[in-house]
């Protein structure tokens, strides 16, 4: 593991303790029902790419076979005890985002909430999820991003000189075009909040 992966790693066995609680208000004021709407598109051998808490297992249909990656171990210690008070199986594993360890098109789904943010290289991130993913398989994310509003992105771009260095977390990033790049068929978009938020459901083509 790299110094920088060590030091995220720390930040959010820290964060732990009081992400539930955080998350909980912004999914009211800001994200709305993009839980639930993510996950109850997933079908088949699903890949949750950070995690986290495990906000995200009621919102899984019952026949999914789930598996979550996560790079902090105090995040999936919740997540476990989450999975077991809903009686709802997955296999949860530590690991990176920037290189996942499973083989080219292991899964149906992919799913990230939330999590592109704060993950330091995204690129490498979207990279690794399509390689995961089966030809005709679908990649779900929702995320904060650059707002359509230019009042707004001004406030984004201030926000970042303190919360990039503090704890990697962006707000100007755009994961639609790195999807677009890789030549994935948006099959849904939505965003709203001022742009703040954008939800897709992107597929993969079969030849790919």
């Amino acid at each position: 593991m790299t110094d920088r992966s060590a030091r995220w790693q720390q930040y959010w066995d820290r964060k732990s303790a009081t992400y539930d609680a955080e998350m909980g208000f912004l999914d009211r004021k800001l994200f709305g029902d993009s839980r639930r709407w993510a996950c109850s598109q997933a079908s088949g051998e699903v890949l949750e790419v950070a995690i986290g808490t495990g906000l995200n297992l009621p919102h899984y249909p019952e026949d999914v076979t789930l598996t979550g990656i996560d790079l902090s171990e105090q995040m999936l210690g919740l997540a476990r005890a989450r999975a077991h008070d809903l009686r709802h199986g997955v296999t949860l594993r530590q690991g990176t985002a920037h290189a996942l360890p499973f083989g080219d098109a292991e899964f149906d789904t992919v799913v990230c909430t939330l999590g592109l943010c704060a993950i330091p290289d995204h690129e490498t991130a979207i990279a690794e999820m399509i390689r995961v993913l089966k030809p005709g398989g679908r990649l779900i994310l929702v995320d904060h991003v650059e707002s359509s509003s230019r009042i707004a992105r001004a406030l984004q771009w201030l926000v970042e000189r303190v919360t990039i260095p503090m704890a990697g977390e962006h707000f100007l990033r755009r994961p639609l075009r790195l999807v677009q790049a890789h030549q994935l068929q948006v099959e849904q978009r939505q965003r709203f909040k001022l742009g703040l938020v954008e939800r897709l459901v992107a597929r993969k083509a079969s030849g790919q």
